[in-house]
């Protein structure tokens, strides 16, 4: 398990979402639950997972409040699990993850899943990055500065990145 604050210095960031959701089966959970998964016996079946480690990760779901843990009808003892807001605000994370692995791992004309726009039937955009004006952004079209709850430390290295980003590259001797 990763310790966020011991090794993130832009705390409460990308280390702490990898804390709560990074963990590979985390994640395949997460997906299935989108996919309509919502019993114990359907991640285990679908993902053949095995019953200790899906309960772990189940428990640390619930308790970041990804998934909810609700009975299978009133007063039964059975339960089941299903997304909760926060959790289906993951989803553009889900497809970005299978765009890029698509592309990336798979290859143009391998994709194993191709999620579509329901309603029409099409392929869903590649995910981008947009300005608030509506512009697509590249990474070299975006700086971080800190936020209202940035530590000290963080505060440090975001002014770090920006000087460097800034600074002009010397040109090859020619």
């Amino acid at each position: 398990m990763l310790k966020p604050e011991k090794y993130d210095p832009l705390k409460r960031s990308v280390a702490h979402v990898l804390d709560i959701i990074g963990e590979g089966w985390s994640i395949l959970i997460i997906r299935e639950a989108y996919f309509g998964s919502r019993r114990f016996e359907d991640f285990q079946r679908h993902l053949g997972i095995a019953r200790n480690i899906l309960t772990g990760r189940l428990k640390k779901l619930c308790a970041n409040e990804i998934l909810d843990r609700v009975p299978i009808k009133e007063g039964a003892k059975r339960h089941e699990y299903v997304l909760t807001a926060k959790g289906k605000e993951l989803m553009p994370l889900l497809i970005s993850l299978t765009h890029w692995g698509d592309k990336w791992v798979f290859g143009e004309n391998a994709e194993p899943v191709i999620f579509l726009d329901r309603d029409h039937r099409e392929p869903i955009k590649k995910m981008k990055v947009y300005s608030s004006r509506g512009v697509a952004l590249r990474p070299r079209d975006i700086m971080v500065v800190a936020g209202p709850g940035a530590s000290q430390e963080a505060q440090q290295r975001i002014e770090e990145l920006n000087l460097a980003f800034d600074s002009p590259v010397d040109e090859p001797p020619g």
